[in-house]
């Protein structure tokens, strides 16, 4: 049986794009005394961006803070300051930020229409009522967050998403604009998570004609943003974003994403950073990629931190597995249904030693 995918329905792509925010959410506008929640990641708070929200009387900003990834606990309490602020569901979501800030909307928009706690809805098809309409505005590209049907949590005992047709977006906005300003590291390392997922998915078992088409180009776009020199390199990322993250949807991840999850369950490394760590330990995995990622570090002189896992105890170390191998839809596309007898949780903890 082939799974009925969905797709975000309505997407705008192009340069000051995002001048149509207020067209797009005025449709929404059920009436005079509706509002929307306008969640914008806290690092653009009295900065410009902020400046431009088509905000309305009774909207509420709701700035988020990403220095750590996003968590349940943290959800919840979003979702109760919305409830507080008005008591009424919103007529819509705005997600405005980096991959975090669009999960976080995600999650938000979730919670509105299904009740207990986020940590609740950890895994596959959990949520049962539909998301509170939701738009997605990215201002980092690479994540894939804005079109993925998952949106990533640490919860108390896992790290993982929910993931649901429900969570995917009813709007994105792509302003390759917005993206222009991105420190260098930042922009690189979340760059290199689209990277990532056109080489997990390319390399994957579950690959099919429709995955390959969308990684295919979206690799194709990253090595033209990460190896060569293009003007126009912040609209072809925004594309690869888009690209990879479609790519995935019909397939999978891989060994990458898993030891990144358990790398940040324990340490609380943010995703994008935490993806190029544990890629460039899986040469004997991904060989060409893991070559092509280097010349792509080289190219733009990106040091990446050594040494996260020393000192770490038998504990610490063995937790960070245990949240790895319980992603076992990841290791299966990378190594087949008899993962568990090649990616045994001995040859995991060497790994991480290795980190």
């Amino acid at each position: 049986m082939y799974r009925n995918f969905k797709i975000v329905p309505q997407i705008i792509f192009g340069r000051g794009s995002f001048n149509q925010l207020e067209d797009v959410l005025q449709a929404k506008r059920a009436t005079p005394d509706s509002y929307m929640v306008f969640v914008l990641d806290d690092v653009f708070k009295g900065k410009e961006l902020e400046q431009r929200l088509p905000l309305h009387k009774g909207d509420m900003l709701l700035p988020v803070n990403v220095d750590d990834e996003p968590k349940t606990g943290y959800i919840d309490q979003l979702v109760a300051q919305v409830r507080a602020y008005n008591p009424r569901t919103p007529d819509g979501i705005i997600g405005i930020g980096g991959g975090s800030a669009m999960d976080i909307a995600k999650a938000v928009s979730l919670l509105l229409n299904n009740p207990g706690s986020a940590a609740d809805y950890q895994g596959w098809d959990l949520i049962k009522n539909p998301a509170v309409y939701h738009v997605a505005v990215p201002t980092l590209s690479g994540t894939g967050a804005e079109i993925s049907r998952t949106t990533v949590l640490t919860g108390p005992v896992k790290k993982l998403g929910i993931n649901s047709d429900y969570t995917l977006y009813d709007q994105i906005l792509l302003d390759p604009e917005l993206i222009k300003d991105v420190p260098k590291e930042q922009w690189f390392f979340t760059g290199m998570d689209c990277y990532i997922h056109d080489v997990e998915s390319l390399e994957g078992t579950f690959l099919n004609e429709f995955s390959r088409a969308y990684g295919e180009k979206s690799i194709e776009l990253c090595r033209q943003v990460f190896l060569e020199d293009h003007p126009d390199k912040d609209d072809k990322l925004m594309m690869a974003s888009y690209f990879g993250g479609m790519s995935i949807a019909y397939s999978q991840v891989g060994a990458c994403h898993a030891l990144s999850y358990g790398l940040s369950f324990v340490l609380g490394t943010h995703h994008g950073i935490g993806c190029c760590i544990t890629f460039d330990y899986l040469e004997e995995v991904y060989p060409q990629g893991v070559k092509e990622f280097r010349q792509m570090m080289a190219k733009h002189g990106i040091q990446l931190p050594r040494n996260l896992t020393k000192g770490l105890d038998d504990q610490a170390l063995n937790t960070m597995a245990t949240v790895a191998l319980g992603l076992a839809p990841l290791w299966e596309n990378c190594f087949g249904k008899d993962w568990q007898q090649i990616m045994t949780k001995e040859r995991v903890l060497e790994l991480y030693r290795k980190m």
